[in-house]
C-alpha cells in the first residue's frame, strides 16, 4: 500500500517540508513543521539532532514564494544551521551563499549545502528544545484527539 494513501492533499511547500522531514529522519533527527520561535516567526521545518543541534529549513516553492520572504534571517539566531530547501527546478542562484541547501519533493531531499554553523548559546538552545518538545506533545496530542484542541496556555 502507497505510504500516502490516506494522507491529506499537500501544498507545495508542505511536500518540500515532508520530503526535508523525511530525509532527516536518516540522518538521526526527528523535526517539526511551523514552530514559533519568537512573536512573528514561523519556521516551515525545525529540526533536532541526536546531540541537540537544533536546524532550521526553510522550504520555497517558487521564486516568488522567495522573493516575498524578508523575514529569514531573523531565524537565523534561533538555531545552529539554517537551510533553504526548494524543489529540482527552483533558480538556486538567487539563494543566499552563506545559507545552507537541500534540494526536495513529497519525498525526499538531498542536502547540496551544509552552509556555516553557529552554535546557540545554552540558554537559548534550552529554551528551543523546550518548545519543540512542546509543540511537537501538542501535534501528537492533536492527532490522537483531535475534538480536544486547545491553544498553548488554553
Amino acid at each position: 500500500m502507497p505510504d500516502d494513501m490516506n494522507l491529506p492533499v499537500l501544498m507545495p511547500g508542505q511536500l518540500l517540508a515532508r520530503g526535508v522531514s523525511r530525509h532527516l529522519r536518516g540522518h538521526d533527527f526527528v523535526c517539526v513543521e511551523e514552530l514559533v520561535p519568537t512573536s512573528g516567526l514561523r519556521v516551515d521545518v525545525m529540526a533536532l539532532g541526536p546531540k541537540g543541534e537544533i536546524w532550521i529549513v526553510e522550504c520555497k516553492s517558487s521564486r516568488a514564494d522567495f522573493q516575498s520572504d524578508a523575514k529569514w534571517q531573523g531565524y537565523l539566531p534561533w538555531c545552529d544551521r539554517f537551510f533553504w530547501a526548494v524543489g529540482p527546478e527552483f533558480p538556486t542562484e538567487l539563494l543566499p551563499e552563506e545559507t545552507g541547501l537541500m534540494i526536495a519533493d513529497g519525498y525526499d531531499a538531498e542536502i547540496l549545502a551544509m552552509g556555516p554553523e553557529t552554535r546557540l548559546a545554552p540558554a537559548r538552545r534550552k529554551v528551543m528544545i523546550q518548545k519543540f518538545a512542546r509543540h511537537a506533545a501538542v501535534r501528537a496530542q492533536t492527532a490522537r484527539d483531535p475534538g480536544f484542541a486547545l491553544p498553548f496556555g488554553g
